[in-house]
């Protein structure tokens, strides 16, 4: 199921019900700056946003924080 889901075409509305309120409004705000939306990750402790702008990346944690220097390691 999760290889299905890589494939599939990952634009924001895929994810975006994903997010809570909080992270809307970030994701929101960090889109201003030309990030997108890549994936959110589920974990025991809640959910966590990740986007992207070109080499950057940024993640937002269940209360709409933004790290811009997350410790996220991507599959390719």
């Amino acid at each position: 199921m999760n290889d299905e889901r890589r494939q599939m075409d990952k634009d924001i509305h895929f994810f975006w019900d994903d997010l809570n309120l909080a992270q809307k409004f970030s994701v929101a705000e960090l889109q201003r700056f030309g990030y997108d939306l890549l994936f959110v990750r589920h974990q025991t402790n809640g959910s966590m946003a990740v986007l992207s702008a070109g080499a950057k990346l940024a993640a937002i944690d269940m209360d709409g924080q933004i790290n811009i220097e997350p410790e996220v390691v991507l599959r390719h």
